[in-house]
């Protein structure tokens, strides 16, 4: 017998009767209620099309998209948001942070930029086709990570953009359980870092404060390389229940860990080409030398390069039972052969465990999360 929460929505689960309420949450049925969908007033008249989304959400302002008592799972989670119309806007990506609490946790066991968050960092939108996070043409963002809770679940948006956030549009889908959960049930976590400058010799902590028993499912990528030569040579590190120098699993390499190898590369016309690919749990979706800031047709094309990567370890958790610590080398290799290196790196980690979590780092300003 499959677990009641994480083998829901698989196909060899359909053909289970389960003692679950399907809802929803949008902006004309913000408290899922049944019966109650779709019922705003608009210009065809009542229930066509009346309020499909937030509207002018203001600078500082925390729109709560979802307030929900359990016990129940969240299972499906669509939105979108305008696309740039001025040079400022283009950061709004990075400048909307999503966060999600459990059980009236008062500090969230989600917190990171809304675009990070579905795998496009540097707050520019791409294609993304993976079991965990779908992006689809254009901005329309999906997530599949299920988030169980047992009393009670909050999720919010808070707008650190300058200007007002003219329309979100949002759904929430989830399921109430007349069961209840499992005992042994864990909490979906996602937790958003970046160092702007990674110091030569130190690696880049993906994670740390985790304690508790749990599973690390996931790792989003954002790299700018400040610097020449290949960059990816560095090694992923899980640290797990106690590890202290050294970890208990130690990857090959960073494109060795997100599924690639010899540098994504193919030749094209004497020059080295790296190749993008999305897979259902490995994806490389994203790769630009443009500022993102558009000025009559004409774009910036000198800027460091920008790399986005996916890895779902969902047929491959990493299990911890006490702790868990996550870190990633910056190594590169040129003519003279392995070097350490200094680039900008930004991350997403998804992890379950048991409540309560650890505390959060705080979350940096949207100035400094702003794409170099």
């Amino acid at each position: 017998m499959g677990d009641p929460i994480f083998d829901a929505g698989t196909l060899s689960s359909l053909t289970t009767l389960r003692h679950e309420r399907s809802r929803a949450i949008t902006a004309e049925n913000p408290t899922g209620e049944p019966g109650r969908g779709g019922m705003a007033a608009g210009v065809l008249g009542v229930g066509r099309k009346g309020s499909p989304c937030l509207n002018d959400i203001p600078p500082g302002g925390v729109a709560t998209l979802a307030d929900i008592d359990g016990p129940g799972c969240i299972t499906h989670i669509w939105c979108t948001v305008d696309e740039k119309t001025t040079d400022a806007d283009c950061f709004v990506l990075r400048d909307l942070v999503l966060r999600m609490y459990w059980d009236d946790e008062e500090t969230p066991s989600v917190e990171t930029p809304l675009g990070d968050f579905f795998c496009c960092g540097f707050a520019r939108a791409c294609t993304v086709n993976s079991m965990a996070v779908c992006v689809a043409p254009n901005r329309g963002f999906n997530c599949y990570w299920r988030m169980p809770f047992a009393r009670h679940a909050r999720v919010t948006l808070e707008n650190q953009h300058v200007n007002a956030i003219p329309a979100f549009f949002f759904q929430i889908d989830y399921a109430l359980m007349d069961d209840g959960l499992p005992a042994d049930t864990a909490y979906f976590h996602a937790q958003w870092r970046r160092q702007p400058v990674t110091e030569r010799g130190r690696d880049y902590v993906v994670l740390d404060g985790v304690s508790g028993r749990g599973h690390y499912v996931g790792t989003y990528l954002a790299l700018s390389t400040l610097e020449r030569y290949w960059w990816g040579e560095g090694e992923m590190k899980f640290y797990l229940d106690g590890d202290a120098e050294y970890p208990t699993i130690c990857g090959t390499g960073t494109e060795d860990y997100f599924g690639g190898s010899w540098s994504f590369a193919r030749q094209s016309g004497g020059r080295t080409v790296e190749q993008n690919y999305c897979m259902p749990y490995i994806g490389y979706p994203y790769y630009s030398r443009h500022d993102g800031l558009v000025r009559n047709d004409y774009h910036n094309d000198d800027v460091p390069p920008q790399r986005g990567f996916y890895r779902w370890h969902i047929p491959d958790p990493i299990r911890f039972e006490r702790d868990c610590r996550v870190t990633l080398q910056q190594i590169g290799v040129g003519h003279r052969g392995l070097f350490e290196r200094s680039d900008d790196v930004s991350t997403v980690a998804y992890w379950y465990q048991s409540e309560p979590h650890g505390t959060f780092p705080a979350l940096p300003d949207a100035a400094s999360r702003w794409p170099r």
